[in-house]
């Protein structure tokens, strides 16, 4: 039994109502992350869904990882024109030619990063100091859309190659690698990760 099943009668934030994005909310959203795959996983992901849902992402994401080489950012940096033209092809996932083109450019600023700091990890958790900020939002009104810190790291990756990485997209992925806690203090996640 995962984790969503045995909190089926618990109290989550009002977002995490679909079966897509409840075991999204309970085991992965908030949780911290410090593998650099997985940084780069969710920095693809936050870029792909710029003006659509998250569960369109969360729906996609399979095959984003399939066709994505499990986001391996040195084989995903080495992409040409004939893997372009096939990922545009794919209906498994985005079919925008520049989130495709801005994933395969921000896998090259990702390793350079990588090569600077000795890993992605390193770089992006000194913009909350290197541990989660705990919010206390009662509801999802309070909760904002960026902060100063994102607006920080965007303009920072920005003037380091990176694309589709405005404000709001660097503070949604804040929010599901854990460098914020964003559950509402009635979320039964939140005490989980306020520890």
């Amino acid at each position: 039994m995962n984790n969503s099943q045995q909190n089926a009668a618990a109290i989550r934030c009002p977002w995490a109502k679909s079966e897509i994005n409840i075991p999204y909310h309970d085991e992965e959203w908030g949780v911290p992350v410090h593998e650099d795959r997985k940084l780069f996983e969710f920095l693809i992901l936050e870029g792909a869904q710029a003006g659509l849902s998250w569960d369109t992402i969360l729906r996609k994401r399979g095959r984003y990882r399939e066709v994505f080489d499990q986001f391996d950012p040195e084989r995903v940096a080495r992409y040409d024109k004939r893997k372009v033209k096939s990922l545009l092809k794919d209906p498994g996932i985005i079919r925008n030619r520049l989130k495709i083109e801005a994933a395969i450019s921000n896998a090259k600023a990702f390793l350079r990063v990588r090569d600077e700091f000795g890993s992605f990890d390193a770089y992006i958790w000194r913009f909350v100091n290197g541990k989660p900020r705990q919010n206390a939002w009662r509801g999802l009104k309070q909760i904002p859309s960026s902060t100063k810190e994102s607006d920080v790291l965007s303009k920072d990756l920005r003037q380091r190659g990176f694309r589709f990485v405005g404000s709001t997209i660097c503070y949604a992925h804040m929010q599901a690698t854990g460098m914020v806690n964003d559950h509402l203090i009635s979320c039964f996640r939140y005490q989980d990760l306020n520890k």
